[in-house]
């Protein structure tokens, strides 16, 4: 499979030696490991701010790709959508994937090692059963009253 993501070009491990905040466009959009879990519902505990997944997805998304159906345009059809960017990963960090390479980094963690800029491949978060490939239900199909029967372990 070809990677969506334009990894080509880059320099080599540049994740490690600048800053979030000084990537360029291409280089903040190649650190996404494709695994779909952000496009995933959750549910946040109001007392405790806890965030817990669910296997219940964004009506965008793609469970055979883990990725949106309407990248480009979604927020015409999911307003709320949010675009992480290096400004606002301060605030959203909280609630995004333990093994997303955004959290990772803004904590100081390196990449997992089947990330795709390390592997070369955009398979490797499928193979490494890291990804929600084959694992939603759209969130058309479920009542938003029973998300709570929906959570998921976090694959890691």
């Amino acid at each position: 499979m070809s990677d969506p993501i334009d990894r080509k070009g880059l320099p080599p491990r540049f994740w490690e030696t600048k800053p979030l905040k000084k990537l360029s466009p291409q280089e903040w959009e190649a650190l996404c490991d494709g695994c779909g879990k952000c496009c995933l519902n959750k549910l946040e505990d109001e007392d405790t701010g806890e965030v817990e997944l669910t296997c219940v997805a964004c009506r965008l998304f793609d469970d055979s790709t883990c990725r949106c159906s309407q990248y480009e345009i979604r927020h015409q059809f999911v307003p709320e959508c949010i675009v992480l960017t290096p400004e606002n990963i301060d605030t959203h960090a909280y609630w995004m994937p333990q093994t997303c390479a955004y959290r990772l980094l803004w904590r100081g963690k390196p990449l997992p090692e089947w990330h795709p800029l390390l592997t070369g491949t955009p398979e490797s978060v499928h193979a490494a059963g890291v990804s929600m490939q084959g694992r939603t239900v759209p969130e058309f199909e479920i009542d938003e009253d029973d998300w709570e029967d929906h959570i998921i372990e976090e694959p890691t």
